[in-house]
C-alpha cells in the first residue's frame, strides 16, 4: 500500500509488525507510538504483548 494512508486495528501483532507507525493505545488513548523496532526497544506494552506473543509463536522478533 505504498503511498497511501491506511488504519489497522489487530491483536495480533504479526498483522502490524511492518507497519511505519505503530500507535498501541489503552482506555482510548494513545500510549505508545513507533515502529516495531522502536516499540520493543522501549519495552513498554507493546513489548510485554509481544513477548506474550512470541512465547506462543504468533509473532517474529529479529533482535
Amino acid at each position: 500500500m505504498k503511498g497511501k494512508t491506511s488504519i489497522v486495528i489487530a491483536h495480533r501483532l504479526s498483522t502490524v509488525q511492518e507497519c511505519d507507525v505503530i500507535i498501541a493505545m489503552r482506555s482510548g488513548k494513545v500510549i505508545e507510538r513507533g515502529t516495531h523496532e522502536e516499540l520493543i526497544e522501549k519495552k513498554g506494552m507493546y513489548y510485554k504483548l509481544a513477548k506474550k506473543q512470541m512465547e506462543f509463536g504468533n509473532i517474529q522478533h529479529n533482535n
